[in-house]
């Protein structure tokens, strides 16, 4: 999975749109192959990413977990924390 996408479910509070988006537009990055793709192909781009989006949303709306929700501050030390091991010379 690519390290940029991040888990966006069971956390207080709820991710938001803007989250949403930003995974969407890593995961049409990441299998177009391109970060910023031709005029031609702009449309296109731009509408995966709507419609990636729009499911995302839909997804993360009619999950459901009996696990307490996660907290995001806890979440972003432990990925510290793997990264500082991980890049650790």
């Amino acid at each position: 999975m690519c390290r940029n996408i991040r888990t966006l479910h069971n956390f207080e509070p709820p991710a938001t749109n803007d989250e949403v988006h930003a995974a969407a537009l890593q995961f049409v990055r990441k299998v177009s192959g391109t970060t910023k793709p031709s005029q031609a192909n702009q449309a296109a781009f731009d509408e995966a990413v709507h419609e990636i989006a729009h499911i995302t949303r839909h997804l993360l709306d009619h999950l459901t977990t009996s696990a307490p929700p996660k907290n995001r501050e806890v979440e972003a030390a432990k990925a510290r924390a793997r990264a500082e091991v991980r890049y650790a010379r």
